[in-house]
Parts: structure tokens; sequence; C-alpha cells
């Protein structure tokens, strides 16, 4: 049951999926996993052995890991981005 995990294209199909619904409920949350599901397809392709023989329980702590270490990142990169909604202080009227 858990042999799609060690599938790089399934965690890309993930990420994409994820990234669809960041997409349509934006706010960086859906982001983050979707770059943490993209980061573990990362490693699945380029050390498949190492990463595949984690077991789930590892594997799924690596995702954790990844997908908040991912959007702590873009919480980090995007901490300046206003809205461009301006506050007044003064009234009109003063």
């Amino acid at each position: 049951m858990t042999g799609w995990l060690t599938l790089w294209w399934a965690w890309i199909a993930f990420a994409m999926v994820l990234g669809i619904i960041e997409i349509l409920a934006p706010g960086f949350i859906f982001l983050g996993i979707a770059l943490g599901a993209a980061i573990v397809a990362l490693l699945l392709l380029v050390m498949p052995d190492v990463i595949a023989g984690l077991g789930f329980s590892t594997m799924m702590a690596l995702f954790a890991a990844l997908s908040l270490v991912s959007w702590l990142g873009l919480r980090y990169a995007f901490r300046h981005q206003s809205s461009g909604a301006e506050i007044f202080t003064d009234d009109v009227n003063d």
C-alpha cells in the first residue's frame, strides 16, 4: 500500500495538486506543503535507495519537516508584502 511513496512522480503529482489548491485558496499554506512534496520528489529522484528505504513513518516525518521549513521560508520571504491599503490617522474634516 505504501509502494507509491517511493515513486518520485507520485510526489510531483501530489505537489501539483497542492499547487492547484493554492491557486484556488491563496495564502501560502498549501504552497509550502507543495514545495515539501516537490523536495521529497527531488530527493527520491537523486537518491532513491536511501529515501525509499526510510520507511513510512520516517518518510512522512521528512515530508512534514520539509513542508514546515518551506512554509516558514515562504513566510519569511513574503513578510513585507502588503495589500497596498493605506492607513489614515487624520480625518478629512479636521
